[in-house]
C-alpha cells in the first residue's frame, strides 16, 4: 500500500550516503532508550528537540508546520502538494538553478512533503557548512520565489504524475476509498489535487498558503548531530525567526467516517483487481490505541506472520499480498487494508478477509499471537533509529502526536502492559467486519457492489 498522507513529490538526492552511514554507526550503536533528548529553546522562543553527537560532522533536521493538505481550499485541491514541490525552486536572489547549484556546493539536502495534517521539511548538512546551509534554508523559508518558469515546470510534472495515477489501480482504489470514507471532509480530497485544480493554481495561491501555514505557533522541530544547544538556538532564530508568529489556519472539523457495508467497483482493464477495505478506528489519544496497534500487527500488519496473510495467501493461495494498517489522522482515524488478486478471485478473497476479521473480533487473538507481536514490536523499535535522519523523523512525529519527550523510554513498556483481555476487548470494539467500506479496481468477476442502508 502506498503512503497515505505523506508524499515526496520532488525530493532530490544531494547528501552523501557514506556520510549518513557514518553517523548511523555513531548514533544507532546507542540504544534508543539511552538517547539524551534535549529540549532547546532559542532566545526568540522557538523550541526544538536535540540529540547532540559530535562523532561525525553531520546535522539532520526535521520540522513540520501543522496544517498540511487539510488547509487546501476545496477549489484548490493539491495546493499544499504544489507548495511542497516549489520550496527548493529558488529563494531570495537565487533562481531555481542557482538554488540547486548552491545545495550541491554545500553538500546539502532540502526537501518538503505535504501530508494531510502537516507540511514536513527535511534538511541534511555538513556541520562545516553549517552557517551557509542554515542561511540557505532561511532564504527558502522566508523568501521563496515561486518564479513563473519553475511554477510551470513543476505544474507539468504534477499533472503528468496525475495522468499516470489514473492508470494505477492501487492509487485509484485509495482515492475512491478516501472519497467514500471522508465524504464532505478535506481528507476525502486527493492530496495531489486534480488536473483541473493544478492547472488553475497561481503564484498567489502558493504565496497565500505559505503565509497562512508557515508560522512559528504551529512549528515543531527535531535536530540530530554535530551541533550544540546554544548554537542551535541561534540558528533556529535565524531560520524561522522571520516567519509570522501566528498562523491563519482554517478550522478543520473532526471526520466521522460512515460505516458500511459499502462496496464500489471501478472497472479498469488490468489482469488483477486491487481492493481496499476498512472503516473508522481510534485516535492516537485513545486509551486503546496501543492495543489496537498491536491488534493490527496480528491482523495484517505483521507480514507473513499476520492472520490475513496466513488465511488468504498461505492456506488458499488467493493473493500474493494482503495487509492492513492504522492511520490515526488528527481529525479522524481509520483502519485500512489492501489485497490484490486475480479478477476471478476478488470475491473469494474478500469473503475470507471478512470472515477472518469477524472471527478475530469475536474471539480475539491467541496468547501466542500476542506474545509474538509484542516481541517483534518491542525488538524492532530500535530499527527506527538507524540513522540521523530517521532519529530526527521519529522525534518529530512524537512531537506532532504530542506523546511527550519521554515517549522513547515509555513506548515498549506501553506495549508490554497490554494484556490478552485488553486486546480481546479492543478487538470487539475496533473490528466491524460486516460494515466495511470497500473499493475494487479492475474487472472483478464474483464481487458485487454494495450500498449501506439508509
Amino acid at each position: 500500500m502506498r503512503q497515505r498522507g505523506v508524499l515526496r513529490p520532488f525530493a532530490r538526492q544531494g547528501f552523501g550516503l557514506a556520510a549518513s552511514f557514518a553517523l548511523l554507526a555513531a548514533l544507532a550503536a546507542t540504544p534508543a532508550e539511552a538517547m539524551d533528548i534535549k529540549r532547546v529553546t532559542s532566545p526568540g522562543g522557538i523550541e526544538a528537540w536535540l540529540v547532540e553527537s559530535h562523532a561525525n560532522p553531520l546535522i539532520a533536521m526535521r520540522f513540520a508546520f501543522r496544517g498540511g493538505a487539510a488547509q487546501d481550499p476545496e477549489a484548490k485541491q493539491g495546493l499544499a502538494y504544489f507548495v511542497s514541490g516549489m520550496m527548493d525552486e529558488g529563494a531570495g536572489e537565487l533562481d531555481s538553478i542557482g538554488f540547486q547549484e548552491r545545495l550541491q556546493t554545500l553538500a546539502m539536502r532540502v526537501d518538503f512533503d505535504a501530508g494531510r495534517d502537516v507540511m514536513l521539511g527535511n534538511v541534511q548538512m555538513l556541520s562545516a557548512n553549517m552557517n551557509e546551509s542554515f542561511d540557505l534554508l532561511r532564504l527558502a523559508m522566508s523568501q521563496p520565489r515561486f518564479d513563473a518558469d519553475a511554477l510551470e515546470r513543476v505544474r507539468a510534472q504534477i499533472i503528468a504524475g496525475l495522468k499516470f495515477d489514473e492508470n494505477d489501480p492501487e492509487e485509484v482504489a485509495s482515492l475512491a476509498w478516501d472519497r467514500l470514507a471522508f465524504q464532505g471532509h478535506p481528507y476525502g480530497r486527493p492530496i495531489k489535487g486534480t488536473k483541473a485544480s493544478i492547472a488553475a493554481m497561481t503564484q498567489q495561491d502558493l504565496r497565500d498558503y505559505v503565509r497562512r501555514v508557515f508560522a512559528r505557533d504551529k512549528l515543531v522541530i527535531s535536530v540530530v548531530g554535530d551541533i550544540d544547544a546554544e548554537t542551535l538556538g541561534r540558528k533556529l532564530d535565524e531560520v524561522f525567526g522571520p516567519l509570522s508568529q501566528a498562523s491563519a489556519l482554517a478550522p478543520v472539523a473532526d471526520a466521522k467516517p460512515p460505516m458500511g457495508p459499502t462496496r464500489e467497483i471501478i472497472e479498469m482493464e488490468v489482469p488483477q483487481s486491487v481492493a481496499q477495505f476498512g472503516h473508522r478506528a481510534f485516535s492516537r489519544k485513545d486509551d486503546d490505541f496501543i492495543a489496537a496497534y498491536i491488534l493490527n500487527y496480528i491482523i495484517g500488519g505483521g507480514g507473513f506472520s499476520s492472520r490475513l496473510m496466513e488465511e488468504v495467501r498461505e492456506k488458499r493461495g488467493l493473493a500474493y499480498s494482503v495487509h492492513s494498517n492504522l492511520f490515526p489522522y488528527q481529525h479522524g482515524a481509520v483502519f485500512v487494508g489492501n489485497v490484490a488478486t486475480q479478477n476471478e478471485r476478488v470475491g473469494q478473497s474478500l469473503e475470507v478477509i471478512e470472515s477472518e476479521l469477524r472471527r478475530i473480533a469475536e474471539e480475539g487473538p491467541s496468547a501466542e499471537e500476542l506474545a509474538g507481536a509484542k516481541s517483534y514490536l518491542t525488538g524492532a523499535y530500535a530499527l527506527r533509529f538507524e540513522s540521523s535522519s530517521s532519529i530526527a523523523n521519529q522525534l518529530l512525529w512524537i512531537q506532532i502526536e504530542d506523546l511527550g519527550i519521554d515517549y522513547v523510554d515509555r513506548r515498549n513498556d506501553l506495549i508490554e502492559q497490554v494484556s490478552l483481555d485488553d486486546i480481546k476487548r479492543v478487538a470487539k470494539r475496533l473490528i466491524e467486519a460486516d460494515r466495511l467500506i470497500t473499493t475494487i479496481v479492475g474487472k472483478p468477476v464474483e464481487a458485487k457492489p454494495k450500498k449501506a442502508p439508509g
